[in-house]
């Protein structure tokens, strides 16, 4: 049960790598980009939708195998990024990425 908070972040990473890919279009209309800025950003947004995915794909290996150390590392990655994100492009996105991996790491230390 204490691992929930853990699987939650895998469900997110699988849903933002999943807008950044295939749903590129709708998530630029989100931020505001014009149909130029969101072709030219694309590439960019499929890079980094595949490292969600990644990171999702091992989060969710090192929970269902119980490997409790590779995924406080993996959630404290995210905690990380939450934090490059919230200074190079908006600061909700730690309460959206940082803040349930926080969660989840405290969660996963306690069991």
């Amino acid at each position: 049960m204490l691992a929930l908070p853990a699987w939650l972040v895998v469900g997110l990473h699988v849903l933002f790598g999943l807008a950044e890919t295939v749903g590129w279009s709708a998530m630029a209309a989100r931020f505001g980009y014009d149909p130029y800025r969101t072709e030219i950003t694309r590439p960019l947004a499929l890079n980094q939708g595949a490292y969600n995915l990644g990171l999702a794909t091992v989060l969710g290996w090192a929970l269902a195998t119980g490997r409790t150390q590779t995924a406080v590392a993996m959630l404290a990655y995210v905690v990380a990024m939450g934090v490059v994100g919230a200074v190079s492009v908006r600061w909700t996105i730690f309460l959206v990425q940082g803040v349930p991996a926080v969660i989840a790491i405290i969660a996963l230390m306690l069991a």
